[in-house]
């Protein structure tokens, strides 16, 4: 018997595609009833962007210095309060329990949530990058496709950053209160308001260590270079890193046994 309680688990502990397949396909599915959610996802970075480019109407190249930064700060934060919600409601009313009670690993579950809520990100991104640069206006000496590429992963950072902090959430409200422990240190710290290095040490030493910042500064990069530079891309990988982390964190938060 234990030799094929072993053989029957043993799939399990592998990614399969399929199965995250059929995870991502039954989350959008759950999101298309749902369409508040989206716009909520889609619409209010884009909404933000077009109040923030006529707040400074008389000042557009204060839209251009912030402008950029703040395109990959929405998409995060939206993403991480959407995600945090919506999974934590699947672990109260015991969805997540009985999907794990399946054949299905906690990778599976993670990546197809990840999945599920990248396409959602996909669609934000384009469309937040797309309105900032050819409708607001948004002057950019790189190439757009790179900020898109930034806003993209900020959005999936956001969403790994959501998809673990729910574990550590009893309800929503819950959730929403741990926005300003890890998305508010973040972005006072990122670089928006003040280069870091006219920080306090200890403060710039801690901005060196949170993801936020290097999505800011690998906005900041094209917006002032042509070409891609060495630092943009080291941005850019240290933010995937830290999403592709945190997912593996948030499947290690996974119980098949809810208390």
């Amino acid at each position: 018997m234990s030799t094929t309680t072993a053989t029957a688990a043993a799939p399990i502990s592998a990614l399969s595609a399929a199965r995250t397949t059929a995870t991502a396909t039954r989350v959008l599915r759950q999101l298309r009833h749902d369409p508040r959610t989206i716009a909520l996802m889609v619409l209010v970075p884009c909404v933000m962007l077009f109040l923030l480019r006529y707040v400074f109407d008389g000042s557009p190249r204060t839209f251009d210095s912030i402008g950029a930064s703040l395109l990959g700060i929405f998409p995060l934060i939206t993403m991480f309060l959407v995600t945090s919600i919506a999974t934590l409601r699947e672990r109260t009313s015991g969805t997540l329990e009985r999907l794990l009670s399946m054949p299905l690993g906690k990778g599976d579950l993670i990546a197809g949530y990840a999945l599920a809520f990248g396409i959602i990100a996909i669609i934000q991104s384009a469309l937040a990058t797309g309105l900032a640069v050819w409708f607001l206006g948004l002057d950019v000496v790189g190439s757009p496709w790179l900020l898109l590429l930034v806003a993209l992963l900020d959005a999936l950072l956001g969403t790994a950053l959501g998809l673990f902090v729910s574990a550590f959430a009893a309800s929503e409200f819950q959730a929403v209160q741990f926005m300003p422990a890890v998305i508010f240190p973040q972005l006072l710290l990122c670089g928006l308001f003040t280069a870091r290095s006219n920080m306090h040490p200890a403060l710039e030493a801690i901005s060196d260590v949170l993801p936020m910042s290097y999505a800011v500064d690998g906005m900041n990069q094209v917006l002032k270079h042509t070409d891609m530079t060495a630092t943009f891309v080291r941005d850019v990988l240290i933010v995937a890193g830290c999403a592709l982390l945190v997912l593996g964190l948030g499947a290690a938060t996974l119980k098949r046994r809810t208390a």
